[in-house]
């Protein structure tokens, strides 16, 4: 359920980042409004032609009486509008990022610039990005449309096709159009297709939740091309989190602080930089780059003579000798008697 409940924040994200970033929304709606057009001149043509395409594919009911023939045509309409209409939601986006591919390539990582670190491009040119996008696609419908079929079937069942198979429907339909949106970051990171399913199979509810309430959403007229900007953006920001980017440059090293002791700090403390032993940048191992207070000059081997006690009210007339540096400034620990 948090998964469930994760990939919906992200899909907000991407659309709050897009509405945030007006130009690049304007500029990913081109591909979707190009897809629109060619979508609706399909499904069209499908309402248009769907009695006629019901009555070659069943021609065993041609001899029955009414109502049974126009039920059972009816049903197979009916289906195979919804099928149509499915289909075209798996097909739209893979359709919308084959035609703006240079266009969501820009805006991911225009996305993950905003974020901080963006990884680098592959090394390939425009028509083999393309080449990988159109494989990758087929792939991915291949396996959306066995199960598309396998429901299609199981929508013939009494009560669970019409009740539980729809709902299995969707979220099948958005677990597959989640695999299509995190592509462009996923080809940037060079995962293979099979990969990507393996990542988001072990995360099945993040994939769920982002990708059904699309599905739904893509439903409505003219929604699927405002959305599709703010899809690619959140998928964006879904892959940052599910696949770890070891291209990007490491924290600070927080044991920086160990290295050697500075000069000029109380004695006892390091300067940054300097190996473990160094009094300054560049000394070799147990040289001091840098005259210490109480030091003389070209002194060599071990850390020296210990400088003057620190500070001089300590009430100290001569400093111990130490065969190693105390733990911190003031520090008694370890410290052998005077004159040793």
């Amino acid at each position: 359920m948090r998964d469930l409940v994760a990939g919906m924040r992200y899909l907000g994200k991407g659309q709050r980042w897009v509405a945030q970033h007006g130009r690049w929304w304007g500029f990913g709606l081109i591909p979707a409004l190009i897809a629109l057009v060619l979508y609706a001149g399909v499904l069209t043509a499908l309402a248009l032609w769907s009695g006629d395409i019901a009555a070659w594919a069943t021609p065993f009911a041609d001899g029955w009486g009414e109502p049974w023939q126009g039920l059972l045509r009816g049903v197979f309409v009916a289906l195979l509008f919804a099928g149509g209409l499915t289909l075209s939601v798996l097909t739209f986006t893979a359709v919308t990022l084959l035609i703006g591919d240079p266009f969501y390539e820009s805006l991911s990582r225009a996305v993950e610039e905003s974020e901080g670190h963006c990884p680098p491009d592959p090394d390939r040119p425009l028509w083999q990005e393309i080449g990988i996008a159109l494989r990758d696609s087929v792939h991915v419908l291949l396996r959306a449309a066995g199960f598309g079929i396998l429901l299609f079937v199981l929508g013939f069942v009494p009560f669970l096709g019409q009740t539980v198979i729809p709902a299995v429907g969707f979220c099948v339909s958005g677990f597959f159009l989640a695999v299509e949106l995190t592509s462009v970051a996923m080809q940037r990171r060079e995962v293979p297709v099979r990969e990507r399913l393996r990542l988001l199979r072990g995360r099945k509810g993040l994939a769920v939740g982002f990708g059904t309430p699309v599905v739904l959403l893509f439903l409505i007229p003219f929604v699927a091309v405002v959305l599709m900007p703010g899809a690619v953006a959140g998928a964006t920001l879904l892959v940052r989190d599910l696949v770890p980017d070891d291209s990007e440059p490491p924290a600070p090293d927080e044991g920086a602080g160990a290295a050697g002791p500075d000069p000029a700090a109380p004695y006892g403390q390091t300067a940054a930089g300097a190996p473990y032993g160094q009094h300054g940048p560049g000394a070799p191992y147990g040289q001091q780059g840098a005259v210490a207070p109480g030091q003389q000059p070209g002194a060599q081997g071990g850390f020296g003579p210990a400088p003057a006690p620190f500070p001089p009210s300590q009430g100290q007339s001569q400093a111990p000798r130490y065969p190693h540096p105390p733990s911190g400034p003031g520090s008694s620990a370890g410290r052998p008697p005077a004159g040793w």
